[in-house]
């Protein structure tokens, strides 16, 4: 499943074409006006300038690490300065002429950091930047003309109607994303049925039968495969849950605290797509036996939930007496894998970042942090 920043790549690309073109564009309209211009030798600098800033700007949004916002940032007020210094290179007349009105020194390159907010940040965030490079064209002009507003109305709509379509590529990515996570597991839940019903729940069925006449000891364990047998048959007839939509994070953990386990989440939901909600709850869940399991009738668990804006942390402490790489390593290879598959493995698949903290006699503690898609400015 390609990730968000893969099919955001088409439109970065776009980016990149579309500031390499305007900068030819401007190149040519420097060289046409410079005969006019009060300071020459300043237009030639600026040439340099738009030159040079565009094929570090293009660098920075041909790469994923490079493509941040302070990056479009940068980008706006670079251009705008360049914009600026059309004052101090053009004449009066120039500037203010409407019949044969010289164009800016940038022309139509600084619509560029416009088009690159619209994709990195959204409809509102593309709409400001068009506002921002508007409102310096205006103020250069020194007046409000039918051809400003019209420019004001391109670059505004411009950024709006692009953050629409990048919001929306990103929501459609997130949405293939988890229907294909779905689609994945109920494959693996019906392949997982058919395998325990040709074995386990097979023999579980014979020895229910074998035993079921049978008293004492011989007895219970045919009663309680029997239970087994059951609670097997239920669990793969069940409609699979619903992974869809988004669930809150910190009602769904509160739910796991007990005499031995205290869960402290913030005061406001924490919402989440509901399939990462049931894996992040399952990892808790995970982590709790282990506690169970190796701590000893009096360990205590600690879950603490953190809602970091762009990401959530989830941890879980325990003051059982700890373990060791070697003992990790031991139960990976004998084949019990709540650590390996339960844990690791559905962190992994979240695309989340697991750190395990222990040692002997320190306890175990697990964070985990998961980023969340980014969204646009305004939902």
């Amino acid at each position: 499943m390609p990730a968000a920043t893969d099919i955001m790549t088409p439109l970065w690309r776009g980016v990149v074409v579309l500031r390499v073109i305007t900068a030819a564009f401007a190149i040519v309209a420097i060289i046409v006006y410079h005969d006019g211009f009060v300071r020459p030798g300043l237009g030639w600098a600026v040439l340099a300038g738009i030159a040079v800033w565009t094929v570090v700007i293009c660098l920075a949004y041909s790469d994923d690490v490079t493509r941040r916002t302070s990056v479009v940032v940068i980008d706006l007020l670079v251009t705008l300065a360049l914009m600026g210094s059309s004052a101090l290179v053009l004449s009066p007349e120039q500037l203010t002429e409407v019949t044969q009105r010289t164009p800016l020194l940038t022309t139509v390159w600084a619509s560029g950091p416009v088009v690159a907010a619209a994709v990195q940040g959204g409809r509102v965030a593309g709409a400001l930047f068009g506002l921002a490079v508007s409102v310096v064209d205006i103020w250069l002009r020194g007046l409000f003309t039918i051809d400003l507003a019209r420019d004001t109305l391109l670059l505004v709509g411009t950024g709006f109607v692009l953050g629409l379509a990048a919001t929306a590529a990103r929501r459609a990515t997130e949405q293939l994303r988890r229907s294909a996570r779905a689609e994945a597991a109920t494959a693996e839940r019906e392949r997982l049925a058919r395998s325990i019903h040709d074995s386990v729940v097979q023999v579980l069925a014979r020895v229910r039968a074998r035993g079921g006449q049978l008293d004492g000891e011989a007895g219970e364990l045919a009663r309680l495969a029997g239970e087994q047998e059951i609670a097997l048959r239920c669990l793969f007839s069940a409609k699979a849950p619903d992974t869809t939509g988004e669930q809150d994070l910190a009602g769904a953990l509160r739910l796991l605290a007990g005499p031995r386990v205290e869960v402290s989440v913030p005061a406001t939901a924490v919402p989440l797509p509901a399939a990462d909600v049931e894996e992040l709850v399952a990892v808790a869940r995970e982590a709790l036996a282990n506690t169970a399991r190796h701590g000893g009738p009096g360990a205590k668990s600690w879950i603490l939930v953190e809602d970091l804006g762009t990401e959530v942390a989830l941890t879980i402490r325990d003051d059982g007496p700890g373990v060791d790489n070697g003992q990790l390593a031991d139960a990976e290879s004998a084949g019990r894998m709540g650590v390996s598959r339960s844990i690791r493995g559905r962190v992994a698949d979240l695309g989340g970042t697991l750190t395990l903290g222990t040692g002997p006699g320190r306890g175990t503690e697990w964070e985990v942090r998961l980023a969340r898609i980014q969204q646009d400015l305004l939902r």
